[in-house]
């Protein structure tokens, strides 16, 4: 792959980030292979942080083993958190900052310490682990009508959005993550229903995959990080005007709202 396929991939992507008009998929460019997927989303995380964004954590995705399937791949992926990506609870994200949303319920982790080693093992991740906290991803795809493959999420930040983390906090003692039941309501009705084994069977599974695949590529996650652990369910359509409510049996709960479109953007 040449690196000028991997910058003109780059820019489509981050043209259609500017412009809030989604660009054809990127696969044209790099094919099917991940390292350049990967190396394309580095690029434009590199020229975000030069442009003053900043990295907060990770998050993952095709967590689901349907999806894998769906894209021919036995792993998940990751993207990056940037701190502009992150919404209080309860707080209302404006449409406008959202490209082909959907939303997905997830559980959220907080590390105390850094995770460094490739070889890290499970029990380290769970004595690195801070807390952990239900969550919305609001995930989006640059890329038109969610037309991708494997190379184009990864390439396109793992399809990231904006998230939101709501509570109460809690620690890791006695939880069975797992186990977990959740419902994501759409405007009062269950729209999404699901738990901690649809997220490679355990969501500190997940977290222990990002860990270890990080600490490899040499970006390692450190302490204060924020980790999204991938849907625990189907993804639900957004639009403007919506309430979005994420219950999760014994971790709690977390919601957000939708903006309604402004007249200039109902005319556009």
């Amino acid at each position: 792959m040449s690196a000028q396929q991997i910058i003109e991939a780059a820019d489509r992507l981050s043209d259609a980030t500017l412009t809030g008009a989604p660009c054809d998929p990127v696969r044209d460019l790099i094919g099917l292979d991940l390292k350049a997927a990967y190396e394309v989303q580095f690029l434009n995380t590199r020229r975000a942080v030069e442009a003053g964004r900043r990295l907060v954590g990770r998050k993952i995705g095709l967590t689901s083993r349907a999806v894998q399937q769906q894209l021919g791949v036995d792993q998940p992926d990751f993207g990056v958190l940037f701190a502009d990506m992150e919404y209080g609870d309860g707080e209302e994200v404006p449409f406008a900052r959202l490209l082909q949303p959907k939303a997905e319920a997830e559980v959220a982790f907080v590390l105390k310490s850094d995770l460094a080693a490739p070889d890290v093992t499970p029990t380290e991740v769970c004595r690195a682990i801070d807390y952990v906290a239900p969550a919305i991803e609001i995930v989006g795809s640059r890329v038109k009508n969610w037309d991708i493959r494997i190379s184009d999420t990864i390439a396109d930040n793992a399809s990231s959005g904006v998230y939101v983390v709501g509570g109460p906090i809690r620690r890791l003692d006695d939880m069975d993550l797992a186990g977990v039941g959740m419902v994501l309501d759409r405007n009062a009705v269950a729209a999404s229903f699901g738990g901690g084994a649809a997220c490679l069977g355990n969501p500190l599974t997940a977290v222990l995959w990002l860990a270890r695949t990080c600490a490899r590529l040499g970006t390692p996650l450190t302490a204060g990080d924020v980790v999204l652990s991938g849907a625990l369910g189907p993804m639900v359509p957004v639009a403007p005007g919506d309430v979005l409510e994420a219950r999760i049996a014994g971790l709690g709960s977390v919601k957000v709202s939708i903006g309604t479109l402004s007249t200039s953007e109902k005319q556009a």
